[in-house]
This record gives structure tokens, sequence and C-alpha cells, in this order.
């Protein structure tokens, strides 16, 4: 069996394809212009990660919403309950850019922070 993937690890986008055996274990990766073509369809297929942008609810501000990014790529698998968990989530401004919203977010270890000053 063969999984189509673009890689998304540089502006490229090459065009992979993924050879698979009956046992759904990855056998060959082609159509990668550079090594980490391969090692992006390895984990793409074995353990997806991808970082988390959304807002928070905020208090005290100019807005009510607070922009906010992943500090590393969360399993996908966690992606909703980390969801969840930020609809639920408000915060009482000031905050700083870079500032820890919401730690171990989905007890991944990854913490949700601020995008910008408020």
């Amino acid at each position: 069996m063969n999984k189509e993937l673009i890689c998304i690890t540089c502006p490229i986008g090459c065009h992979l394809s993924v050879a698979m055996d009956d046992n759904n274990e990855i056998t060959a990766v082609s159509g990668n212009g550079c090594p980490r073509g391969a090692i992006y369809a390895k984990k793409e297929l074995t353990a997806p990660v991808r970082v988390l942008t959304s807002t928070v609810k905020i208090k005290g501000a100019a807005h009510p919403l607070l922009p906010v990014y992943s500090r590393e790529a969360l399993p996908k698998e966690k992606i909703g309950e980390a969801m969840n968990i930020i609809r639920q989530t408000v915060i009482q401004a000031p905050i700083k850019m870079g500032d820890v919203v919401i730690a171990d977010i989905a007890a991944t270890g990854i913490d949700i922070l601020a995008s910008c000053d408020m």
C-alpha cells in the first residue's frame, strides 16, 4: 500500500510517496528532495503533531481575545482536548508576549503562550 503526502518542512512542498507493508510499517519513502522529507513522512504516519494557534478570553484588556500558540507541536490526538481547555480559559490583563497562559495543556508537558502584549 502507498500513502501520498506533501512535505511541510520547507516551502518546496515535495510530493512524497510512502510505501507500507501489510503491517502498516513504512518500507520506503520517495519523492523527497532532502532527508527531512523522509523524517517528516515517518513522523506524520506514526506520531503526527501540530502547532496549535488559537485565542483565549481576556478580561481588562483593549480586546476580548488574546492570540496564543503552543510552545511546541502537540500530538494530533490531543488537539481536541487542548481546544476544550482553551475555550474554557479566561485570563486577566496585563499579559506580555511569551507569557505562559496555560501550563502543561492536556497533560502533554507543552505550554500555551501569549502571542502579544495585552
